[in-house]
């Protein structure tokens, strides 16, 4: 297997650090083992836990009104998985890649040959019908899926069937629905039709689907339409997986809901009814931010991967969520902030096996609201970096993987190699 960045470069960064890393894993070994955990169980789910980058991420992002691209940014989706190769590499926790058609688009034996070099597989396709791209035939102005022009409505079907097509070659196993549809002035549309028309597209895009996939539909409150969405709740995203079938479940995405939403508890909901696909992690402070996951409300994440792991222990039907990360990055290195998002998600993963269920079950069925929520306190505040270091150490990866990326001088490399992007403005002023 091939890597972008040379073995010798990791192991020169891990040498100076391995000591202290094992003394470190050693002393928490201790203290857990104290609390009738064994530290190398947890290792071992952590080691065995992924989440995949979006092939997006891997570039400068942007807002409405201004875009500032970086060094080195990607030029096509084979510079995007050798960005994301350096991510797994680093990391150990990034293993696929979710593309996003046809901003990814190429050929597709090509492109699974070109992942393949590098060991990495293909998370779950995109489609795109909220924008249109050069020499599209019909507009996707006034909605796609949910359009008042049956024209407009199968073209938006053709091209998430044609995403399909794409995924099987490359060996994906989902599809990943959102739209933008919607309105901005109050009698724009009728809300029942406009529903009506996205579930009678929707169920052609379901007929496609071949058998041991899933249908992933997002839901998401508000942007680009101000006034409705189409697809705008959890409540919403439920009823459209019961209407179309087994094969549909609920995407989950952390930035797409109202403040102060209790995430949490729709993640139980959904699992609860077998109806949870998976996830895209980001953070947010206002609204849909797309900020690095775990920078402003880490324990938020935390607690949604508490009824993840209480439904993955109790056996829930129907559990295999998938994991994505989806985040915009303006500021930072897009390959540095995706590779401490992906930590994050694994470190909440890894915190919330250390809940002691069974107290707290007990203090929950003897009403002690103290008790129980100083029971979830106690696994959040424990320092499990030693074990997602370790994790990172055993499968060859970084122990600290931002600074092994930065003495590897991966991204003055590739800026040498790569042209640099032009700037705009999003057209407000």
């Amino acid at each position: 297997m091939e890597t972008m960045i040379s073995g010798d470069a990791v192991e020169k960064s891990n040498a100076t650090r391995e000591k202290a890393l094992r003394a470190d894993y050693a002393t928490l070994g201790e203290q857990l083992d104290r609390r009738g955990i064994a530290i190398d169980a947890i290792l071992a789910k952590a080691e065995a836990f992924g989440v995949a980058i979006p092939s997006w991420g891997v570039g400068t992002g942007g807002t409405r009104f201004a875009r500032f691209p970086g060094q080195g940014e990607p030029r096509d989706v084979f510079d995007k998985v050798e960005d994301c190769a350096v991510i797994n590499q680093l990391t150990r926790a990034t293993p696929t890649v979710s593309l996003h058609i046809p901003w990814d688009k190429a050929d597709a034996n090509r492109l699974k040959q070109a992942a393949a070099r590098f060991g990495l597989g293909f998370d779950a396709m995109n489609s795109n019908t909220f924008s249109d791209t050069f020499g599209q035939k019909q507009s996707y102005k006034f909605g796609s899926l949910s359009h008042a022009d049956a024209a407009v409505r199968r073209q938006a079907v053709e091209h998430n069937i044609e995403c399909i097509e794409i995924g099987r070659t490359l060996g994906s196993k989902a599809l990943t629905v959102w739209i933008g549809d919607g309105s901005n002035f109050p009698g724009q549309v009728n809300f029942a039709r406009a529903f009506e028309r996205y579930l009678d597209a929707m169920k052609d895009i379901y007929a496609a689907l071949p058998e041991d996939w899933r249908l992933f539909t997002e839901h998401k409150m508000y942007e680009p339409a101000f006034y409705s969405t189409v697809v705008q709740d959890w409540g919403t995203n439920y009823l459209i997986s019961r209407e179309l079938g087994d094969k549909a479940y609920c995407l989950v995405d952390l930035g797409h809901h109202a403040p102060n939403v209790n995430i949490e508890m729709i993640v139980s909901r959904l699992i609860q009814f077998g109806k949870l696909g998976g996830f895209h992690f980001n953070d947010s402070k206002y609204g849909d931010d797309d900020l690095d996951a775990g920078s402003i409300d880490p324990y938020r994440l935390f607690l949604v991967f508490n009824e993840l792991v209480d439904a993955e222990l109790s056996g829930a039907k129907d559990f295999h969520p998938a994991h994505m990360l989806d985040q915009s990055h303006n500021v930072t290195d897009p390959i540095e902030s995706l590779m401490l998002s992906a930590v994050e998600v694994q470190r909440a993963y890894a915190a919330a096996l250390l809940v002691d269920r069974k107290a707290l079950e007990g203090f929950q069925e003897e009403n002690d609201a103290l008790m129980a929520t100083q029971t979830l306190k106690a696994a959040y505040r424990t320092d499990v970096e030693p074990v997602l270091a370790m994790a990172r150490l055993n499968r060859g990866g970084a122990i600290d993987p931002v600074a092994a990326y930065r003495a590897s001088g991966y991204r003055q490399k590739v800026a040498a190699e790569r042209p640099a992007s032009v700037g705009g403005g999003g057209g407000i002023v």
